[in-house]
């Protein structure tokens, strides 16, 4: 089974599923999203988008990325369901939870919004800059649903020291699978070598500019690294291109294209 560890919700959905379909996909993980990139017609329209992108990655708020519960998460919200009950043997849904709530309030969303939805998983959450410790009543709220994997975003805005925390955080909530996204960014060196130590930190793999990034993260980290996407900020058929090109046919292979992901999740 080929699974996409990392995908937005598509408006319209049909441009995922064409996607999805012309890589081989047969699930991929969803996350809501309140930026659509891929409703852009032009530059100027891309450049609204990514900039609710650039203030949701900031910690900042506008009236669409505004604080949970405003119309602008429950839109995001809305779309996640509506695209779960649409196709829910294709994607795998993940909520999100807002950070900077105190750990009952993170642990009464989670029980609420996450496990009472019957989604797979958190994520994507994006902590700001030096922000990643805002991360561990998620991680708490996790543990105490049998370990819910939490996934977290890697590339730009994070920070060295946010990827050291997340490895911190990880390692003292050891049940808890804890994915760092987008191959850490630029951090990516420093990703592997603090996920060979700590062996419930996970790395998804999508965006990486670097090819040999893929080749060694998945050469030193084969059963924790995760094939993905990050459509539509990237694309399927160019990132399972991007992991068969650096892996030869095999063992190792079918487990980044989504053995690892099915077992991390029980899937059978």
């Amino acid at each position: 089974m080929i699974i996409d560890a990392h995908s937005h919700v598509h408006d319209p959905l049909d441009l995922h599923l064409a996607a999805l379909d012309d890589a081989g996909v047969d699930r991929t993980v969803l996350f809501p999203t309140r930026p659509h990139p891929e409703q852009a017609t032009d530059l100027a329209s891309l450049r609204r988008e990514m900039g609710v992108l650039e203030r949701a990655l900031s910690g900042g708020s506008d009236g669409r990325t505004g604080p949970a519960g405003d119309d602008g998460y429950a839109a995001a919200w809305r779309e996640l369901d509506e695209a779960l009950a649409a196709h829910p043997t294709r994607f795998l849904g993940f909520g999100s939870v807002p950070l900077g709530l105190d750990g009952a309030g993170t642990a009464a969303w989670v029980a609420r919004e996450v496990a009472g939805r019957g989604l797979h998983g958190i994520g994507e959450l994006t902590p700001p800059p030096d922000g990643a410790a805002l991360v561990e009543p998620v991680l708490r709220a996790a543990h105490d649903h049998g370990g819910l994997p939490v996934v977290v975003h890697g590339y730009a805005p994070t920070t060295a020291a946010d990827v050291r925390t997340l490895a911190e955080l990880a390692a003292r909530y050891p049940k808890v699978p804890l994915v760092i996204s987008q191959l850490a960014g630029a951090h990516w060196m420093a990703a592997v070598e603090l996920a060979q130590a700590t062996p419930n930190l996970y790395l998804e793999l999508s965006t990486a500019n670097i090819v040999f990034a893929v080749r060694l993260a998945i050469q030193e980290l084969p059963t924790r690294t995760l094939f993905g996407s990050d459509a539509p900020y990237g694309d399927p058929v160019l990132s399972r291109a991007t992991v068969e090109r650096v892996t030869p046919p095999g063992e190792v292979r079918e487990r980044v294209l989504g053995g690892n992901l099915a077992e991390l999740l029980g899937l059978g």
